[in-house]
Formats: structure tokens, sequence, C-alpha cells
């Protein structure tokens, strides 16, 4: 039976400002599930958004809300008897929410994996790797800077795999910014990401631009919402688009897939609505003639650790990762930190998610987040702000 469900907002400064088309992050606001259950046995997940509301409809604030004051009493009520029921619990009385979902489902499949002495990747499918390669997005916004940048990574043998955020600028100097650290790493796999920015007249001109520069991969080039202008966009270019903020749900992903919207999909375990969601997804695209590319919402190490066990079941993933989430953060959540080595991650196989949460750390963090939060609010908001007591 589950004894207890905590949700913490714990927020981490990033080693540097990562801008997107969207928003600048300085920091992250990891949103962690734990789970404890009456036999002894505790479960992590986490929920992280990006960018507050500037990315998508669910911030960390509310999905903590969410969490305290729907999933949790639901839970705790029905007392479901597996990972399984739980997730058919909360499909039936909670529509949407998919990031919510997805801590929960990770926390209970983290609990799972521990009592039948399993990793998690064995629950969901069964791994076909242990490692995967895993890039690294260049977000300074200056061309010097993001090529030194590169430069190093590659020395450290931490990744030759890079990801660029463009969008924010006119799409000439965004262009140039492009072709430049191409022309500078030219053994390198370049892949930009727009974040949904450009028109589609707009992404006839940059794509057409970007392709005969050598970019390898363009993410999510027009609004989620046009669907048919990404088709239109997939078909007419030999560089492979991307689908990412458009790919949500199996539901949807099915529909983009039967109609061969995109030539990879980007899979996000928040995105999806959990780690099963997020198999069927790579399922699909699969059978579509689809490719796969593993993607983040920036999360920590647990959401990191959690996505690492989903993409190693993954029957090809022939665009890699860019599970470095962890790497953006100044602190660690963990006991012992992922295992980054040789241009990737080795997937966790001890028993659930294969990772040993600092507890005290964690904890410490929230109560100091809820403390800075109340100093920093006016008096006559101080009644709502202690309500985000753990």
């Amino acid at each position: 039976m589950i004894r207890s469900i905590n949700t913490l907002l714990v927020p981490i400064p990033t080693i540097r400002a990562h801008k997107l088309a969207c928003t600048v992050m300085n920091e992250q606001v990891l949103v962690l599930v734990h789970i404890q259950t009456e036999d002894g046995y505790e479960g992590w997940g986490e929920a992280t958004t990006i960018g507050g509301l500037s990315y998508a409809e669910e911030s960390p604030h509310s999905i903590k809300t969410n969490i305290d004051t729907y999933f949790t009493p639901l839970l705790l009520k029905e007392q479901p008897t597996s990972t399984a029921k739980a997730m058919q619990l909360l499909s039936l009385h909670i529509n949407g929410n998919r990031f919510a979902k997805c801590a929960i489902e990770t926390a209970l499949l983290d609990i799972e994996g521990k009592r039948l002495n399993l990793p998690v990747s064995e629950l969901i499918g069964g791994r076909v790797r242990d490692r995967i390669e895993v890039a690294w997005t260049l977000a300074s916004g200056n061309t010097a800077t993001d090529i030194a940048e590169a430069e190093r990574m590659i020395e450290q043998k931490r990744h030759r795999i890079f990801k660029l955020k463009i969008g924010s600028n006119p799409i000439i100097d965004d262009v140039a910014h492009v072709l430049a650290i191409k022309k500078a790493l030219p053994d390198c796999r370049i892949t930009v990401d727009v974040n949904q920015a450009w028109t589609e007249l707009e992404a006839m001109q940059g794509i057409s631009l970007l392709q005969a520069g050598g970019v390898d991969l363009i993410e999510q080039p027009v609004s989620m919402r046009n669907k048919a202008a990404l088709k239109r966009l997939t078909e007419h270019f030999d560089v492979a688009i991307m689908a990412d903020e458009i790919v949500q749900d199996p539901q949807n992903a099915f529909t983009l897939a039967a109609d061969h919207c995109a030539d990879v999909f980007a899979v996000k375990i928040n995105q999806a609505g959990g780690l099963k969601a997020a198999c069927l997804i790579g399922q699909m695209a699969h059978l579509a003639g689809i490719e796969l590319y593993g993607g983040t919402m920036l999360e920590g190490p647990i959401g990191t650790a959690a996505s690492a066990h989903v993409f190693s079941t993954y029957p090809s993933l022939n665009f890699d990762t860019e599970l470095f989430g962890p790497l953006l953060l100044t602190e660690d959540v963990l006991v012992q930190p992922l295992d980054y080595q040789d241009f990737g991650l080795n997937v966790p196989t001890g028993a659930g998610l294969g990772i040993e949460v600092d507890s005290d750390k964690v904890y410490h963090y929230a109560k100091q987040a809820i403390t800075n939060s109340l100093k920093s609010s006016k008096p006559q908001f101080a009644t709502n702000a202690q309500t985000e007591i753990l």
C-alpha cells in the first residue's frame, strides 16, 4: 500500500544562461515526486518542464498543486495494487496533466522494479542497448562562445553531436551563426531547433540555406498547430525534419505517424504522459518507418535516468539522444551521479531506476525554496505561499 506521496519543487541554477526561442533559462525547477509504501519501498519520479509556462501548458507550480490536490488523495484512497492499475485510475479521473502523470508512473515503476529486483527497462519492454549517445545544446547565442564550448566538449569526450537553438533572431543572422559553427566542426553532427518560431515561408527560406550548408537535422521549424506545414516541409526537403512539440500522447503520435508528417520523432517521457506511453510512441514510429530521437525537458538526473531506460528499449535510435539535463545544472541530487563518458550515458543497471536519490539534500533544497519564496512575498500573499508546505 502507498503510505505517502510528497511533491517537491527544487530550483537549481544552470551553469550558464540557456537561450531558447521562447525564453532564457538561468535555473531549472525540478518537480520531484517521492512515493513511500507501507512495506518500506520508496520511488522517485520527475515532472520537470522548461521555462514556466513559456514552453508548455504545465508549470512546476501547477504540477505540484494538481498532484497534491487531485492525484495524491485519489491514489491514497483507492490504493491501486500495480503501476498499470494506478495509471488506469488516473486516466479515468484526471484529464491531461501528462507531466504530472509521468512523474507518478516513474515513481511507481521505480518501486515496482526495486520490489522485483529488476531495472525499469525490463518492466517496459526490455533494453536492447546499455549505452546511449548524448548531444549537447549550444545555447549561449554567441558564435565564438558556442564554438569554444563545443571544442571543449569534444576534447573531454563528453559530446560530439551538437544542437543549436535558433529562431529568436532574423533568419539570415541565425543561419550565419549555425553555418559558422558547422564549418568549425565539420566532423560533428549539427542539429538546429527552431522551437516553432518560423512561419512556413520563413521555414522554406531557412531550411534551404541550412540544408545547403550541411546541417543534419531540423527540429520543429513551425508551430505545433500547423501539422500540414510540417508535412509539406518534410516532403520538400532532403534534410531530415524532426517533430518535437507536436509529438505528445500516443493518440496524437499515431496520427502524425500515419500521415508521415516528419522524418524523425523527438520523444520526451513527460510530454508523452509517461514511460509506457513513450515506449508506445517509439514502437509506432518504428513501424511507420520514422526515425527516433531521445528528447529531454532538461530534466535532472531522476527524469534523465527514467528517459534513458525508455530509450534503451527502442529497436532503433539512429538520431541518438539529448539527455544532457543534469550536466546543465550546478548541483546534483543523487548520491552517485549518472555515468557520462565516451560521448554518451551508460544506462543504469540497478533495480528500479538504478539510482540513489540524496533525500536529505532534496528536502533541504525544497524547504529552502519555500523559505526564500515566503521572504520575497508580500504580506498579503503569505497565507497562500504557506500552502506549499511539503
